[in-house]
């Protein structure tokens, strides 16, 4: 029996997600698609061979086992509620979406639903969690990325910055995980999955980079505790559809849907 799975949002990493469910996850089957601009369901809808249901948001949840979150972080909080309501599964992509609500973590817990958090544009994920069951003292994320994937972001706009005259590599913000995503809600959304799987939104620090020189997305990732050390490097490749998504974004929710529906779980 396969597990039924209902999609929201169709952009970059959504129509990735739900081509893969099409094409090489047969324990599942993507029964509902929702977006708020109905060109870009339909577009996604017209790739796949097994034609799931162009379906309002209320609908997807009803007819899903689990609910696939690829929308934007201003939904989150509404869209978990309902989803654990129905005591439905969710995968949040948008995980910065969830900081300000993790009372939401413990209700999904009471009614028995699964939230699932694919590690995303970042790895080292499941080292990570090993350290967390003795002491972690300290997690830092550094982001790299050029001056214009910036655009935009609420911090920007405040500080009044121009990131066309950045002409070196240069240090823009420093802060806590709770603070960079309130800056930057579409940008930094990987810092909260390592805080969740760490130390905690307040005490994850986050700096962030602006540099010309660089045509993709760099996160560097530093974790120091009584375990040792982690440090770890990510180059990320642009998504083929859309250059600020990078590609192992949706390649991490890929990977997390088949190993929901595998035997064999590899790795913490």
């Amino acid at each position: 029996m396969s597990l039924k799975v209902g999609l929201i949002g169709c952009g970059a990493i959504g129509s990735e997600i739900a081509r893969a469910i099409d094409r090489e996850i047969p324990q599942m089957e993507l029964v509902a698609l929702c977006d708020r601009n109905e060109e870009k369901a339909k577009g996604v809808f017209d790739q796949l061979t097994k034609k799931p249901r162009l379906a309002k948001l209320a609908e997807t949840i009803e007819q899903a086992d689990l609910v696939v979150e690829a929308a934007s972080p201003k939904v989150v909080e509404e869209l978990v509620k309902k989803v654990i309501k129905e005591g439905k599964d969710i995968l949040v992509m948008s995980v910065g979406g969830i900081i300000d609500h993790i009372d939401l973590l413990r209700e999904a817990q009471s009614k028995g639903c699964r939230v699932y958090f694919p590690s995303g544009a970042i790895a080292g994920i499941d080292g990570i969690k090993a350290a967390k069951e003795s002491k972690i003292s300290s997690v830092t994320l550094t982001t790299s990325k050029p001056p214009l994937a910036l655009e935009g972001a609420p911090y920007i706009v405040e500080k009044e910055i121009d990131l066309k005259k950045i002409n070196k590599s240069t240090l823009i913000f420093e802060g806590s995980c709770r603070q960079a995503i309130k800056a930057f809600p579409k940008n930094i959304n990987v810092s909260a999955t390592l805080s969740l799987a760490g130390v905690g939104i307040d005490k994850t620090m986050v700096r962030i980079i602006a540099d010309p020189s660089l045509d993709r997305n760099i996160h560097h990732i530093l974790v120091e505790g009584n375990f040792g050390k982690i440090e770890i490097k990510v180059s990320n490749i642009p998504s083929p559809t859309n250059p600020k998504t990078s590609y192992l974004a949706p390649l991490s929710a890929i990977a997390t849907l088949k190993k929901i529906v595998s035997s064999l779980q590899v790795g913490t």
